[in-house]
């Protein structure tokens, strides 16, 4: 199943036998912020902390869980996050994800009409600043990539540079399958809360 995803498409999560995907991984890769000292002679680092969330609603469009770096597990053990990553890559980029939350589609709790995965920048850095930040929505593990069918290059996409907040994508269930939107949307928010509630308004 190769898909390239452009942002706002929609796609049935079936693979080419006709199986359902099941195993999907929500991965973010980030830099520190490259400081410059005193007449631009010595460079520091600075620690940038991002944060990949997911909230889980009913058909109502309420929310009846949230996984993020407070709560790593959902309660039905469908969902599970990596931990919180405070700094980035200080070092440069490693090529590993920093963060990434798992999703077991056979394991959600009946009452899940839609899964969302948002970003937020902890301390306000603007995506557009941090080093080679992307984002990769793929089939597999945290250390097995089968098939990625979204990625969304934060660092130098035009539409993030001044935004704290965004909505990766929302997975949703429609007539009993499982389909995937991928909208790629900042937001105006700064806190997590906010954006849940942005989700919840306007994406799902």
């Amino acid at each position: 199943m190769a898909i390239n995803l452009q942002k706002g498409q929609r796609i049935n999560l079936e693979k080419s036998n006709g199986s359902k995907l099941q195993n999907i991984c929500v991965g973010i890769n980030w830099g520190a912020i490259e400081k410059k000292g005193f007449l631009g002679f010595s460079k520091t680092k600075e620690a940038v902390d991002l944060d990949a969330s997911c909230a889980l609603y009913n058909e109502k469009k309420e929310l009846i869980d949230i996984v993020y770096f407070g709560n790593l597990i959902s309660k039905d053990y469908a969902v599970k996050h990596s931990g919180d990553d405070l700094t980035g890559d200080m070092g440069g980029d490693d090529g590993l994800d920093n963060e990434v939350i798992t999703l077991f589609m056979g394991g959600l709790n009946p009452a899940v009409a839609y899964v969302a995965f948002v970003l937020n920048s902890f301390r306000g850095h603007d995506f557009g600043a941090i080093p080679f930040a992307s984002i990769r929505i793929y089939e597999g593990t945290p250390t097995k990539v089968t098939e990625v069918f979204a990625t969304y290059d934060i660092a130098n996409g035009p539409s993030f540079a001044g935004h704290v907040s965004m909505v990766m994508g929302v997975f949703y269930k429609k007539n009993g399958d499982w389909k995937f939107n991928a909208i790629g949307e900042p937001t105006k928010d700064k806190k997590l809360e906010e954006t849940i509630k942005t989700v919840q308004a306007n994406f799902l």
